[in-house]
């Protein structure tokens, strides 16, 4: 079963993937999945219950204790990830749009991050294991000492709708390397594009029970988070549904990872240079539509240039080409449902009741008759205690804030329950990573802001716990050993 082998405009996904066989599901639940843009329906995808993630989760116990994958060498594992990355960046042309039709994501940022992201990541991973050692001898005062890294062992990994190939690969790509195996739980929003795993996952060898994807709603997802066999949990999404998760692995000494929401600030300093800043905004503050975690949502801009700085903004927003995400040429698509795009419209009229001004936007776009869109959005004269820049949005609504100088822009910054992303712009890059150094967040960048792949991304405070990409990334699916031994033994 393969998406090249079903229409573009019907996609039924009526099984899940575990054990390395499409099961028919325990439960007659399905979700229609609904164009963005069109709002016509792409296809159905089937609705796991307890029961099958229970099967899930066996299967991928059985894997990693009896299984072949539990012996398994880094070596081995290596030329695995990279038989997946180069299965899946084969169905990479289908996968892109498929998610852009599912979400709403513009095509180019779906190639990035639904294909390119994803494959560059298991082969990271790869050359992770070709260089570094996951068992060191060393001397000790007793004798010597054998420092292993052995995997965590099950792994329930929950996605989102917004990065649906990407988040799932942040979490797959280094168990899998590690040496667990994962019982992946994507999002209903985007179970259709899920499946490609799948696919991929059985071309590149894996065994049976390794990779397990079951979507599911918030109940059966629960039972992953309890499930007795299950070790570790990596989840992101939203911060409340985190803290329940965190709550839960707590009370079950589960390790868990948590990347949640946020409300990141964009610190424009009195130097900037406008044209770097126009330039950079884009991925710093719109990215997917501005559904993302790390979305710029607050401009914190110096009253010196305040006006200046706000009709910039503006400007852009009016610039944006709103439209199909399929059209290479669309910068912003529709929000992903329409319970979303309620949201969104929401925290607006929010703004419009407040002292904020509205300076554009506000609004559904006049030119669009169908698919769930939404104007991109400024407001002016925001105080940083106003619920709009407090909460996540999660859509194209951005708030300008004055500030004095240099410390009350980082004290504006990080004055928020969250801290995952954040930018500063100034002519001076030395005083711009000074700025940098002080705000309390996972993330910051200086006159641009792309998450780098190589480097650790997570937040601080209600933005999560632990760290995702990079060679940190691989850090939490490893529990470590210490073998006792004589001196000569190690040396």
């Amino acid at each position: 079963m393969t998406l090249t082998s079903i229409s573009p405009t019907q996609i039924d996904r009526d099984r899940f993937f575990i054990n390395g066989e499409w099961k028919l599901p325990q439960s007659a639940d399905t979700y229609r999945t609904i164009e963005a843009a069109t709002e016509q329906q792409i296809g159905t995808a089937a609705l796991g219950s307890a029961a099958d993630i229970d099967a899930a989760v066996r299967a991928a116990r059985a894997a990693i204790d009896n299984g072949p994958w539990g012996k398994s060498t880094a070596a081995e594992r290596s030329e695995v990830l990279r038989k997946f990355a180069t299965a899946l960046e084969l169905r990479g042309a289908d996968t892109v749009a498929l998610v852009s039709r599912e979400n709403g994501m513009p095509i180019t940022l779906s190639q990035a991050f639904n294909l390119q992201g994803p494959v560059a990541l298991l082969r990271m991973y790869a050359d992770y294991l070709d260089h570094n050692l996951l068992e060191v001898g060393m001397l000790s005062d007793l004798g010597g000492t054998l420092v292993r890294r052995e995997p965590v062992g099950v792994v329930g990994a929950i996605a989102p709708w917004n990065y649906p190939q990407m988040l799932a690969m942040f979490k797959v790509a280094p168990a899998l390397a590690a040496g667990c195996t994962v019982v992946l739980k994507p999002s209903p929003e985007t179970a259709l594009d899920a499946y490609v795993m799948a696919e991929a996952a059985l071309e590149a060898g894996l065994p049976p029970g390794v990779l397990n994807i079951v979507a599911a709603e918030r109940e059966a997802s629960a039972s992953l988070v309890e499930h007795p066999l299950v070790d570790k949990i990596a989840f992101t999404g939203s911060t409340a549904a985190g803290r329940l998760i965190g709550a839960k692995c707590g009370e079950l000494i589960r390790r868990c990872t948590l990347e949640l929401g946020g409300k990141s600030a964009a610190i424009v300093c009195d130097d900037v240079d406008i044209d770097v800043f126009l330039a950079g905004i884009d991925h710093a503050a719109f990215d997917n539509n501005s559904q993302t975690c790390t979305t710029q949502s607050r401009i914190l801009a110096p009253r010196s240039r305040y006006d200046e700085i706000v009709d910039a903004v503006a400007g852009f927003c009016r610039d944006m080409k709103i439209g199909n995400p399929l059209d290479p040429e669309t910068t912003c698509g529709p929000m992903a449902t329409q319970t979303h795009l309620n949201r969104v419209l929401g925290y607006i009229e929010i703004g419009k009741k407040s002292d904020a001004r509205l300076v554009t936007g506000g609004q559904r776009p006049a030119d669009q008759s169908r698919g769930w869109f939404v104007e991109p959005t400024v407001f002016a004269n925001v105080s940083n205690e106003d619920q709009l820049a407090r909460e996540e949005v999660f859509g194209p609504v951005l708030t300008v804030i004055p500030y004095d100088d240099d410390d009350d822009a980082v004290r504006i910054a990080n004055d928020s329950n969250y801290g995952l992303g954040g930018s500063v712009w100034s002519s001076d890059e030395a005083r711009a990573v000074d700025i940098a150094r002080r705000v309390r967040t996972g993330t910051v960048g200086v006159n641009y802001y792309v998450v780098d792949l190589n480097a650790p991304f997570g937040g601080m405070k209600d933005s999560g716990l632990g760290r995702e990409s990079g060679p940190q990334g691989i850090e939490s699916y490893f529990e470590y050993k210490s073998i006792y031994t004589s001196a000569d033994f190690v040396r």
